[in-house]
């Protein structure tokens, strides 16, 4: 049985994360797997739990806007779009910075980011002492987990997992950010109608 911890626990878990191991998380949308992004070893560890097609990329979680600046290109027109729709169930792609390894974006230019939903992933985040990559906890192509039961099933190679519960339980919406006209890639929580909103008003 995969060890569990509480949100309380989260200075151990963050130690997980520093030894190369790989955890689960409940994010504000669905349960996720994260790991260490200055991790080569966590890396692929996560590829072999997700038996993920070596060709896609994982998003990353950051813990605050200064997170973000620190490996991506911030515009003054995304920095906006941050401070209006992060934290919250929403992931943005922008240009990567080219001090960031390779292997964290399967050397594409780009890199999904989102910003952390709860205290306790905040907290993680900054314990670890890097952004994390975070994919939905299920094997690539199936349909998410529910619950830890489910999660633990599917992902046995897991070397912890935090309790608690997820909110919406559908995944984000994604906005491509990499180019002056903003781009929705997937409908979320966060409706089209919001994003035009926010980008016709602060564009």
């Amino acid at each position: 049985m995969i060890k569990r911890y509480t949100a309380e626990e989260v200075g151990k878990l963050a130690q997980l994360l520093k030894e190369d191991g790989i955890i689960s998380v409940p994010t504000d949308t669905v349960y996720g797997i994260c790991a260490s992004i200055h991790s080569k070893v966590a890396y692929d560890k996560l590829i072999e739990a997700k038996r993920r097609p070596i060709h896609k990329s994982f998003p990353v979680m950051c813990a605050d806007e200064k997170q973000i600046e620190e490996i991506a290109i911030v515009s003054e027109k995304v920095k906006k779009f941050i401070q209006a729709f992060m934290p919250g169930p929403i992931t943005i792609i922008l240009k990567k910075k080219d001090s960031l390894p390779a292997y964290v974006t399967n050397g594409k230019d780009t890199i999904a980011i989102r910003m952390a939903t709860s205290d306790a992933l905040k907290e993680l985040i900054l314990k670890t002492g890097s952004p994390i990559f975070m994919t939905s906890a299920n094997q690539s192509g199936q349909v998410e987990c529910k619950n830890l039961e489910e999660i633990e099933k599917a992902c046995p190679m897991l070397d912890g997992m935090m309790c608690g519960e997820v909110s919406y339980a559908v995944a984000s919406t994604i906005v491509d950010c990499t180019s002056s006209n903003f781009e929705i890639v997937r409908e979320g929580p966060i409706s089209l109608e919001k994003i035009e909103n926010v980008l016709n008003i602060k564009s």
